[in-house]
Formats: structure tokens, sequence, C-alpha cells
């Protein structure tokens, strides 16, 4: 494991991290303040979860025999939060970056990232995939051609990077880490061998507000953790646009309604005062209907 006292943006990352938000960070959104719910998650400890993800990733990337890791960057709070680890983990030179821009709305969100990985100092290359994605949808079928529709333009643009991913991955000897937290997993806002394939998730167990507060451990970039999420694909898009409720309302529903299985009816009366019924009934049977994204292909049986 890397020495921990040496932080991916610890103390001596000050000047880097300066440089970073003085050249970008003033002219990225911030997101809208939230309202704590009224029954708020009872998150783990940040420093604690720090140390055993390290402990997680260097373990996982020894019994697989690997000689590191590859992350997908987007220059959002998920992606650099997973490379800071895995830098803090593993060492700088064992962590690569990969920056897959699909479009020219992603333009800025690649120079964050590439900015991001000078700061962690780690290799990175960004790849610009709009032409990969526009060739996939000339030989496409017409029937099947995802042209100006966004879900499969999306989905496919974000099976393109994990394709590059497990490319590089198999070049180097390095396992693909993923990026998506608890939340996204159990709401289903990941794509299927998309950004929902990896060898390791090691944020996945965190839901997103526990994944800032991590941030704020970690010594991420403010620009980073302020930034709206998105899954950068159409102009102005907005995960809370998507999902119909903010990650801090998101997360009380989660944590009442699946980790402690109280009733929808019983959800909503509890959040009453931060979420209508309605949102609360969407957020639960979103989940429900997204089981097969967390589940292996389902076969017969003997």
């Amino acid at each position: 494991m890397s020495d921990p006292s040496t932080p991916a943006f610890g103390p001596e990352a000050a000047a880097e991290r300066s440089a970073v938000e003085a050249s970008i960070g003033t002219d990225t959104p911030r997101r809208d303040a939230a309202r704590a719910p009224a029954d708020p998650p009872s998150g783990a400890d940040p420093a604690t979860e720090r140390e055993e993800i390290r402990t997680f990733l260097d373990d996982a990337v020894a019994a697989a025999g690997a000689d590191g890791v590859i992350v997908n960057m987007s220059g959002g709070l998920d992606s650099t939060v997973t490379a800071a680890l895995a830098v803090e983990a593993l060492g700088a030179d064992r962590v690569h970056g990969l920056i897959l821009p699909c479009n020219k709305i992603g333009a800025p969100h690649a120079r964050d990232a590439e900015a991001l990985a000078d700061a962690l100092g780690i290799d990175h290359d960004t790849v610009h995939i709009q032409s990969l994605s526009a060739q996939l949808g000339a030989i496409t079928p017409e029937q099947f051609a995802p042209h100006d529709d966004p879900v499969r333009s999306g989905n496919a643009s974000a099976r393109l990077r994990m394709t590059l991913a497990y490319l590089a991955a198999n070049a180097t000897n390095r396992l693909v880490c993923g990026t998506t937290n608890r939340s996204e997993r159990l709401l289903g806002y990941v794509t299927k061998h998309g950004d929902g394939a990896a060898d390791l998730l090691p944020i996945g167990h965190l839901y997103k507000t526990e994944v800032r507060a991590l941030a704020d451990e970690l010594d991420v970039p403010e620009f980073v953790v302020e930034k709206p999420p998105t899954a950068g694909f159409l102009h102005g898009q907005r995960d809370a646009d998507d999902l119909g409720a903010p990650y801090e309302v998101i997360d009380a529903v989660l944590r009442l309604g699946v980790d402690r299985g109280l009733a929808p009816e019983t959800v909503a009366e509890r959040l009453s005062a931060d979420a209508d019924a309605e949102t609360v009934m969407a957020l639960l049977a979103r989940h429900r209907a997204t089981a097969h994204k967390r589940t292996q292909p389902a076969m017969p049986t003997r």
C-alpha cells in the first residue's frame, strides 16, 4: 500500500490544487444547496472509509496479480474521489486515467479531468470518442441506430468508454476501477456494460452524500465537490432532473426504503417535510424496476 501519510490531495499538493481551482474552478457551475432531509443518512466515518477503501484496493490488486488500475475520469466527484483513493492505495505510478469526452458538452469537463489527473500525478490519456460514436451510428442497422435518441446514444457512448478502459487494462495488466456509487446503483442510474461494468467498485457501497463527505476528507478541490452532478451527454442535463430529486433526498429515501426495508408510505411520511409522496414512490419504484442491473444474467437452474 502507498504511504498513507502522503495523501493524494494533501498539503504537499496545495500548489497544484490552487492552480487547478484558479484555472477552472471559477467558471464551474455550482450545485444548488439542498436542505438536509428530516431523517438524514447516518453515514460511515469518512476517515475510516478512506482507510478501508485503500486497504480494499491494495488487497484486490495484489490478489489479481495486477500491476495497477485504469480509472475513467470525467472531472466529476465520483471519478476524482476514486482516482485519489487509488493513488493513495497503490501509488501514482500504478494508476492510469482515461479521459473520454464524447461531444462538445463534455470538453470543459475533460479539461477539468486533465488538470485533476495532473494534480494527482498520474499518467493519463484523452481520447475524443465522438468520431467513434458517429462511425458506430453510421454502420448500425437503421432500426437500431442511436441517431438523436439521447438514451440509446448515451448508453452506446458509455459502452465505448468501457471498451477502451478494458483495452487499456488488457494492454497494461491492470484492473478497471469503476466509479459508480451506491445511490446510482440502487436506482439503476448506470449503463449495463458501460459505467456499470468494472473489476472493482471502491465507492460502490457509498451513497452520493457519503462520497461528498469522503471528498472533504481527501481534500478534493472545492469546485469538484460543488459541480452539479451530470451524465454530461446533454446541455444542461442534471442528475436531479433525471431522477426527480437531489441526492440529499434520494439517499434519505433509499436508506429508509431499501436499507431499513420500510414501506413506501412510511418513508413518505417520515420524509414529508423534504419530499412529496409522489417523489418517494417514484424513487422506490425505480429501485425495484432496475433490479436487473444489479444481478448476474439470468440462466436456467438445475
